[in-house]
């Protein structure tokens, strides 16, 4: 029974140390997840800055470097951007990020489950790219970073190591 308060004790005190998510508004619906948040938004411009916001903010609430934390902001604005070439304006996304260890996780979900990303075969450096670059810095930033099938179509997952 005492190990049972404790515990119940010991996750209080970890939900008030958690860090300030927005309130929900139509389009954007925030909740915490262990170590990060998980996002339910309609792409808009809105939606894609606050999550960006917090994709810094949050990490860095449980430890990660600021280094670490920028690059999963420029992660996850690469993902949903490509989301929305993709699947148009407004689609409905869910962005998770969260801290595992002294690295981050970012998940995508997108419900286009038969888009695939594609890799340009033009370097990234050469004058005749016009895009497709994304995918190359995705290759640098988060090695392994891998597409599968998810309940609402498809999630991009990318680890990004401390730094």
């Amino acid at each position: 029974m005492d190990d049972m308060l404790r515990r119940t004790r010991m996750d209080d005190q970890r939900r008030s140390q958690r860090p300030a998510l927005p309130a929900c508004v139509p389009g954007l619906y925030v909740q915490h997840r262990d170590r990060g948040f998980v996002a339910h938004i309609t792409a808009s411009e809105v939606a894609f800055s606050t999550v960006r916001g917090l994709t810094v903010s949050v990490p860095m609430a449980y430890g990660a470097g600021q280094a670490t934390a920028d690059t999963a902001e420029w992660l996850v604005s690469e993902l949903l951007g490509n989301a929305v070439r993709a699947c148009g304006d407004h689609v409905p996304l869910v962005v998770e990020v969260y801290v595992t260890g002294r690295s981050v996780q970012v998940n995508v979900h997108d419900p286009a489950a038969d888009l695939l990303p594609h890799r340009s075969a033009v370097a990234m450096d050469s004058e005749t790219a016009e895009s497709g670059r994304g995918l190359g810095l995705l290759d640098m930033l988060a090695p392994g970073w891998d597409v599968v099938s998810s309940p609402v179509g498809k999630q991009i997952r990318c680890h990004i190591d401390a730094k």
